[in-house]
């Protein structure tokens, strides 16, 4: 059962597809305090959700913002992350779920303050709250899933493994990397384009210098099943002669500053101006310009940088180095230093700058702060409905950085940059089943980090993992190790981890299809399936996959294994190739579990199963 409640004025999200008539009686489970909502916890109450988020799968204690934010060294310290999922599941005394629908910022205070408290705090009282009952956890994601429309469904190909690189910039590089792929016999469905294709990083265009003839290159590629997949980044450069700006300023396409004058920002390019995505007339004019590259044989996009993240504003620009020359005049002592560092680190992602500009939605003027949240998945929604008009018939693969709920339906989200580190491993896994929660079923992580060098070991954990996940990529920063798995002495070993992939995939598929449209998860906390086990209900770094598999994946370095509770009988599958594997019946309970570095781990209910999962 669901129940709407209304506050205020909300500003309207797209995030709900059903009609649900708004309720009058009081506000259940919460109490409606003066700036938000609170709750008491019970003892061993645990909350659910939160989609791409930190810290473990049960989300209590500690403090989150729900704010869309660039930040790729996130740590357990850190609050906001690249999506806003406003979802919760209370599972104690009482199981309910809980939407609160509001595209600005948004406070949980899951039992930071108090560990026997939830305090939810929105910006304005201007939201949608939505409370769904039902017979367990699962049911309750399910009516929220049903709620929200279905997700998202790639085609076939994005199922395999892509590899990635900012810093693949010449036509050369990209051969050169499915070059050593092929000499290798390891499979490989994806090349990525990132920032480095684009002319003065431009969207949709091409640096002809750098790559001649890129519908060549996709052709050519796709004779080995290679699909290229370029970026596609929010802030277009402000340029005289750029078809892009010149036609956005023209048709009063981008977003106003508060003096109603386009606004400046700046990212990669320099000084931008943003698409004001929150207008349908923007949406079709932006999104109809994927159109360029799908004439070109491309069938993929990678929407970036759509927080929206901003290097700078030309006003904190200027405040800054007016800054810097007066402590450069300075003594500059403790109190100095940390004033000049400090100032240098407010340019990028401050978040003051998102009072600066505006949107227009219908008639009415809103300032960005009020629907940030909504800018990354208007900016994907863009792509996909004017793909789907100019092509019906056909299967293109979206996915984001920035998302809230409802951007499921127009593409997939990668859970944004991250760095080399273990981890990274465990949170990225950890992600999953919130993410699923929300309706994202298109998901995986940056294998190896994106940013840092990485090690063979931990890519290859990484990968042992991510074999799970419907979107596989191997990505990297510029000026990090090179981690494209031809560059390592036990390549033979990772080509292996790629080709039990392959085998998977018939399964993957199988898996993501009944989750989209049953509105399941594919990826479940082992509490969702063994409710009644304490043990089971407390364990944080396994998760039930599909109907037949529970996932343990090693997330440490120099780990030969891990200790795993097992809340039923099980076989353990230990796996060094699609012909390389053994099969060994465990008991349920905890047990330790012996896995080379080599060797991927899972679980199954049934020895037969395995026929099923594995095609050779």
């Amino acid at each position: 059962m669901i129940k709407k409640y209304r506050y205020g004025e909300p500003i309207e999200t797209d995030a709900v597809v059903e009609k649900i008539e708004e309720t009058r009686s009081a506000l259940d489970f919460f109490e409606k305090i003066e700036n938000g909502f609170t709750k008491k916890l019970g003892k061993n109450e645990r909350v659910y959700g939160l989609g791409e988020q930190v810290r473990g799968i049960n989300k209590r204690g500690w403090q989150y913002i729900s704010y869309n934010y660039d930040n790729p060294n996130h740590e357990e310290d850190t609050r906001s992350l690249y999506g806003a999922h406003n979802f919760l599941v209370f599972s104690g005394e009482e199981i309910f779920g809980v939407f609160f629908d509001y595209p600005g910022k948004l406070t949980f205070d899951i039992g930071y303050t108090d560990n026997s408290v939830i305090t939810v705090t929105p910006e304005t009282e201007n939201l949608d709250v939505y409370i769904i009952t039902g017979k367990d956890e699962k049911d309750i994601v399910k009516q929220f899933r049903k709620m929200i429309g279905k997700s998202y469904i790639p085609p076939e190909w994005a199922f395999g493994f892509g590899q990635s690189r900012w810093g693949y910039k010449t036509e050369e590089d990209i051969r050169e990397v499915a070059k050593r792929y092929k000499e290798k016999n390891i499979p490989l469905s994806m090349i990525y384009l990132d920032i480095d294709y684009m002319k003065d990083y431009e969207d949709f265009t091409v640096d002809e210098e750098k790559f001649a003839d890129i519908k060549k290159l996709s052709d050519d590629l796709k004779k080995d099943g290679i699909h290229l997949v370029p970026i596609i980044d929010a802030g277009v450069k402000i340029e005289k002669g750029y078809e892009l700006y010149e036609e956005g300023v023209k048709n009063n396409y981008f977003c106003k500053d508060t003096n109603g004058n386009d606004f400046v920002g700046a990212v990669w390019p320099g000084r931008v101006h943003f698409p004001d995505f929150m207008q349908k007339e923007t949406r079709d004019w932006f999104g109809k310009k994927y159109g360029r590259f799908i004439e070109m044989g491309i069938e993929g996009f990678w929407n970036d940088m759509n927080e929206p993240a901003i290097f700078y504003t030309e006003d904190r620009l200027q405040e800054t180095l007016d800054k810097i020359q007066e402590l450069s005049k300075s003594n500059m002592g403790i109190v100095e230093y940390f004033d000049f560092t400090g100032t240098v680190a407010g340019l990028n992602g401050n978040t003051g700058d998102y009072t600066k500009f505006t949107h227009k939605m219908g008639d009415k003027t809103v300032l960005h702060k009020d629907i940030h949240n909504l800018y990354g998945m208007n900016m994907t929604r863009s792509a996909s409905e004017a793909i789907k008009e100019m092509y019906p018939d056909k299967k293109v693969l979206f996915f984001s950085r920035s998302s809230y709920i409802g951007a499921h339906r127009y593409g997939g989200i990668w859970q944004g940059d991250n760095k080399s580190w273990w981890s990274h491993i465990l949170l990225n896994f950890q992600q999953l089943p919130s993410l699923n929660m929300c309706g994202f079923l298109f998901i995986g992580s940056d294998i190896g980090g994106f940013g840092c060098d990485t090690t063979e070991d931990l890519l290859m954990r990484w990968m042992q993992m991510s074999v799970f996940t419907p979107l596989m990529r191997n990505h990297s920063a510029d000026g990090t190790r090179l981690q494209e798995l031809y560059q390592f002495k036990n390549c033979d070993d990772l080509k292996k981890i790629v080709e039990i992939r392959y085998a998977l995939i018939p399964y993957l598929t199988k898996v993501y299809m009944n989750a989209a449209e049953n509105d399941e998860m594919m990826f479940r906390p082992l509490a969702f399936d063994y409710a009644d086990d304490e043990m089971a209900c407390r364990v944080e770094d396994q998760l039930m996959f599909g109907n037949e598999m529970m996932l343990a994946p090693i997330y440490k370095q120099n780990a030969e294994g891990r200790y795993v509770y097992l809340p039923e009988d099980m076989y353990l599958v230990r796996m060094r190739g699609v012909d390389d594997y053994d099969v060994e019946k465990m008991s349920a309970g905890h047990t330790y579990v012996s896995a080379k570095l080599n060797e991927m781990i899972f679980f199954v209910k049934n020895k037969d199963s395995l026929n099923d999962i594995i095609s050779k």
